[in-house]
């Protein structure tokens, strides 16, 4: 399989580790806990790109990561959503969203995602992220 992250993708993310269909990556922006899964399909733009069982290994991961999110970080709503018009590559956001978040209640697309995490924080985000994965597979 041909599986090549898109560039912009990766030059906002940390990688966490791979899921059976997706991607999960950590985007680097300490405002917002914020996962994104990519389905390892390199021609895949849309859903209806995935085949039927494709897209129901997505949905399963999308609630895992969801699930993830949540034991993470706590948050008041977890939004799950696919955003970004512009990019050619198939992914979904996984956001953790607070009442105290600097675009609380409107979407998070547009505000400024903030600074990244730092180095220590990230590897310790990425660690516990990729330890609960493990434990939603089992």
């Amino acid at each position: 399989m041909d599986f090549t992250l898109d560039p912009r993708l990766e030059a906002d993310t940390l990688p966490v580790g791979d899921l059976p269909l997706s991607r999960v990556l950590l985007m680097n922006a300490a405002r917002f806990p914020w996962l994104v899964l990519v389905p390892r399909r390199a021609a895949a733009t849309g859903l209806g790109d995935l085949s039927r069982e494709e897209a129901a290994t997505l949905m399963g991961e999308l609630r895992i990561a969801a699930q993830v999110l949540r034991e993470l970080a706590r948050p008041d709503r977890i939004d799950v959503a696919c955003l970004a018009a512009d990019d050619t590559m198939l992914h979904w956001h996984v956001v953790g969203r607070f009442v105290s978040d600097p675009a609380w209640p409107g979407p998070i697309a547009g505000s400024s995602p903030g600074t990244p995490y730092p180095p220590h924080a990230a590897a310790a985000l990425i660690d516990r992220a990729a330890a609960l994965f493990a434990e939603a597979r089992e």
